[in-house]
């Protein structure tokens, strides 16, 4: 029995299947085997083929209070899958097509939606706190014992089968491979899109990257598309830099061998009298505030990738006088269904590098280990395989 066919049988129906789930803030997630409702109207049910972690995942199953600490949750939003089920008003995706699921909304009919200056969903961006899109806190999942299960910004991949909303969902070529495709879904995309997007960088251009986890090495791949002469990364893990020149990376500062100079004043002794572009990936506020000052005076951009909500800062305010710009970047400005389906045809054009991101494969059983791997800075995209045997 094909795929196809299997899910015309379920269709309509409650699926059974497993799932890792996160039921208290710092505790390792539990594999159980869940109920998943259908969708309704405006959603799809995918089967997800493979997904993968990245710091939000990390930090959100982390927090003990706040509207944003909800418990028990499925957490997840990397990934690809298939079509499983469409609920009513659903147009553009049928069973079997193959999706990206993205936690930024798209709703394609709102004022900002159709502007194009920039990537905010006015209908839906500023609700981060429902499980489901359209219909608050009710919940597509249920555990065993028939409990709610919080879903993870719309997404929740961390499951074998999951509910999302349209204006979460991208239909992708199955000409790309799915553990290719599954880098485009936050991270990556990100930085690339906060180089040719937000910073809309030059051919010739002098970048500085803060921070060489995926997001900032996709900023330094998306500087070397555009053409940047010089790209400069700053980590304090010095085996990054291999890695970094894979995506472009021309210089390298680490921090902890800078004795009395500031980051900032090393990066203007290697691009003269300060960097074009400056990137902080990171989300620490002393970190910024060194890749402002890092810019040149009078045109310098610096694009905020970091988050850290608790934190305030603090800025030159001459500087800022003085011509210097500072700007935060969602999802790298990237409006998920205009310009995912452009970094897809890129890498099938063999132009972008997508296969170095790639550091780990397990099985989806083993994803507390990929949690490890990530928290201790072994890994940069851990790919899990949900039927990998």
């Amino acid at each position: 029995m094909d795929m196809t066919s299997s899910f015309s049988i379920q269709e309509g129906k409650t699926i059974r299947c497993k799932a890792a789930i996160c039921r208290k803030a710092g505790e390792a997630l539990v594999i159980e085997e869940i109920q998943v409702y259908p969708p309704q109207a405006y959603e799809v049910r995918i089967k997800i083929l493979c997904t993968t972690l990245c710091h939000t995942d990390l930090a959100f199953s982390k927090y003990e209070s706040g509207p944003l600490a909800k418990f028990p949750r499925i957490l997840g939003h990397e990934a690809v899958g298939v079509v499983e089920s469409i609920g009513e008003h659903v147009d553009g995706f049928k069973q079997g097509d193959v999706v990206l699921p993205v936690f930024h909304p798209h709703c394609e009919e709102c004022r900002d939606c159709k502007s194009s200056k920039g990537n905010w969903c006015t209908r839906f961006g500023e609700d981060l706190v429902s499980n489901t899109r359209r219909y608050g806190i009710a919940s597509r999942f249920k555990d065993s014992m028939g409990e709610d299960i919080h879903h993870f910004l719309f997404v929740s991949s961390f499951s074998e089968y999951t509910v999302v909303d349209i204006a979460h969902l991208v239909k992708i070529t199955p000409e790309i491979p799915v553990d290719r495709a599954v880098l485009l879904s936050c991270g990556v995309s990100t930085g690339i899109g906060a180089a040719w997007k937000t910073a809309d960088i030059e051919e010739g251009s002098t970048v500085a990257v803060f921070g060489l986890g995926a997001v900032g090495l996709a900023v330094g791949e998306g500087a070397r598309l555009r053409g940047a002469a010089q790209i400069i990364g700053v980590d304090i893990n010095p085996d990054k830099f291999a890695l970094g020149k894979k995506f472009g990376f021309t210089d390298f500062v680490n921090p902890t061998l800078c004795g009395d100079k500031k980051i900032s004043e090393v990066i203007k002794e290697i691009a003269g009298e300060g960097v074009d572009y400056s990137f902080e990936c990171v989300g620490i506020s002393s970190v910024l505030s060194e890749a402002f000052i890092s810019t040149r005076t009078g045109t310098g951009k610096t694009v905020a990738l970091g988050i850290n909500p608790a934190v305030s800062t603090e800025l030159d305010s001459f500087d800022l006088f003085r011509g210097k710009h500072v700007c935060g970047s969602l999802f790298g400005g990237l409006k998920p269904k205009l310009d995912i389906p452009i970094l897809v045809d890129r890498y099938l054009k063999k132009e972008l590098n997508l296969d170095s991101f790639i550091t780990h494969e397990l099985k989806f059983e083993d994803i507390n280990k990929a949690f490890n791997l990530l928290e201790n800075g072994k890994s940069l995209r851990c790919i899990l395989w949900m039927d990998k045997k």
